[in-house]
């Protein structure tokens, strides 16, 4: 195994309630936007339920996103 740094569980316990906090408030948003928008347009359940996925994923991207650049921010490893 390579040398790795030991952790520093201050700046991890930041990131995973970070994730947590970030990721339910982006993924939600996310999809109350596509089932808003497929209400809006009255497009019907089936094409609301893919609008909500598709926002849904966009959402976890975004999130993957924040979170990279986050860890660039407050590494955790010493």
């Amino acid at each position: 195994m390579s040398d790795q740094k030991p952790i520093n569980w201050t700046n991890a316990r930041t990131l995973i309630a970070l994730a947590i906090l970030v990721g339910t408030e982006l993924v939600g948003a996310s999809w109350a936007a596509g089932w808003a928008l497929g209400g809006l347009f009255q497009l019907g359940p089936t094409v609301g339920h893919i609008f909500e996925v598709v926002f849904i994923v966009i959402g976890f991207v975004g999130l993957y996103y924040f979170m990279r650049a986050a860890v660039a921010h407050e590494p955790f490893r010493r």
